[in-house]
């Protein structure tokens, strides 16, 4: 078996779009209050995503 590399060129263009520019982190009294409101709807995903976010905020290294 041979592996062959698929060029996937679209992938490329969202790849290098995406690392032109930087994200900005988000607030962490902004992420805080977005979570309090998700909590008093009950919105379990929301919570969720706000908490992955809040550790983002806080967090030094931005990265994988």
């Amino acid at each position: 078996m041979s592996a062959m590399k698929v060029r996937r060129p679209t992938e490329e263009a969202a790849v290098a779009a995406a690392s032109r520019r930087a994200r900005p982190t988000p607030s962490l009294p902004a992420v805080l209050a977005d979570m309090t409101t998700a909590h008093r709807m009950q919105d379990r995903e929301g919570i969720l995503l706000l908490a992955c976010r809040a550790v983002r905020a806080t967090s030094l290294e931005v990265g994988e």
